[in-house]
């Protein structure tokens, strides 16, 4: 079974607005490559104080164990979409969506 990573933009969205885009990557991603594990990659468990780059940090441990990655629409205007994009043609994770 195929590690699906989802890449998103986040910033200026809403908790329901992220998790609506997010449902339907996933309905996307099982109608083109079938059975598939989706990595969680929506991070909640941070505080208040928490800095862009713990996410990003933790998302990049995520990616390290993905088969292939989905980059959502937007992600070229995302910082941390970026950068995780680039490690995932660094490192040779296919990218199913970009």
């Amino acid at each position: 079974m195929k590690k699906v990573f989802i890449s998103q933009p986040m910033r200026g969205k809403t908790e329901n607005e992220i998790l609506m885009e997010r449902n339907r990557i996933i309905e996307e991603i099982q109608a083109s490559i079938g059975d598939h594990e989706v990595l969680d990659t929506y991070f909640d468990d941070f505080g208040p104080g928490a800095k862009p780059l713990q996410y990003l940090a933790k998302s990049l441990w995520m990616l390290a164990d993905a088969d292939c990655a989905y980059f959502a629409p937007g992600w070229k205007d995302a910082r941390g979409c970026r950068i995780e994009h680039d490690c995932a043609i660094n490192y040779g994770i296919t990218v199913l969506k970009d």
